[in-house]
């Protein structure tokens, strides 16, 4: 009873939709969840088509209701082993052919007082998973990253009042400046030192200079580093992101990694995709998942003799 067709690590969209499109294929799957995902600290799920504003934690419960519909199994475990072949420790032992990584990735954060208790609520990343509810608001740009410019430049289509905080160990480039100069976009040189909060509303911040500055939103370029622990050893090891975001685990068009029987996506992969993005990405590995299943079904049936 413990052997599956695929387990899936990870039950946010891109692990749901995956099982969802196993389950409807009548494959049996076991997906193991840690209960940690990234957009928990978030009011609410955006850009996802009929569900904007949703709770992350509503559009998962969802999710998993959909998918027990087609008899896709669920345990809220931590994966504590993977060995080849593959057998699965999460509380008991689990055997499957096939892998699905959709654990998603950790936001490490620059270590300043008071960030992570704001992240995902004013001290934010993504435009179009936060822009529309600061804009108009005094937007700070935390320059701690190489993003700093793009991120700049996408915050200020949503507001006038936009400030580039440079950290003194990110230099901005002559063009940089010209374009900041030209969209009207502040630069202030210094680190923050501390976020100043006033009831439960981010107010400001304050520099190591000892200077505050009032800012309503604060958007942070986090590194990002997939969950992929679990199975670095089976050889599949994350790698520096061409853009500069932190780590991924890479995949073919399919999602297939290069370790033969494990697939992933989502953010484990994609650190750009959104939620929207990693449901869409689950449903295409489901399916890849589903081929490589037919595809042995055809054979054993031509090996009979």
């Amino acid at each position: 009873m413990n052997n599956f067709d695929v387990i899936i690590f990870g039950g946010g969209a891109a692990g749901l939709a995956a099982a969802t499109a196993l389950g409807r294929f009548r494959r049996s799957v076991l997906v193991i969840d840690g209960g940690q995902p990234r957009n928990a600290p978030a009011d609410g799920v955006h850009n996802f088509l009929t569900r904007d504003g949703i709770d992350p934690r509503e559009l998962q419960r969802i999710g998993r209701e959909q998918a027990a519909e087609y008899g896709v199994q669920f345990l809220d475990a931590a994966v504590t082993a993977v060995r080849p072949g593959f057998s699965v420790d999460a509380g008991d032992t689990f055997t499957t052919p096939r892998l699905v990584l959709a654990t998603g990735v950790t936001d490490d954060l620059p270590d300043i007082p008071g960030l992570a208790d704001r992240w995902g609520r004013d001290a934010i990343h993504c435009p179009y998973c936060h822009g529309w509810e600061v804009r108009d608001r005094t937007i700070g740009i935390l320059g701690t990253h190489t993003m700093v410019a793009h991120q700049a430049v996408m915050f200020r289509e949503l507001s006038d009042d936009v400030t580039v905080y440079l950290d003194p160990a990110i230099t901005l480039s002559a063009d940089d400046a010209a374009l900041f100069a030209a969209r009207g976009i502040r630069v202030v040189h210094g680190a923050v030192a501390s976020l100043d909060v006033r009831d439960d509303a981010l107010t400001s911040i304050t520099l190591a200079d000892g200077s505050r500055h009032a800012v309503e939103a604060l958007a942070v370029a986090s590194r990002m580093s997939p969950r992929a622990d679990m199975v670095a050893g089976l050889g599949l090891l994350p790698v520096e992101h061409p853009r500069g975001l932190g780590t991924h685990i890479p995949v073919d068009e399919f999602g297939a990694t290069s370790v033969a029987g494990i697939w992933a996506a989502g953010n484990v992969s994609d650190p750009m995709a959104q939620v929207v993005t990693s449901a869409a990405q689950g449903l295409m590995v489901g399916a890849a998942v589903n081929s490589d299943i037919i595809a042995q079904h055809n054979a054993t049936a031509l090996a009979r003799p």
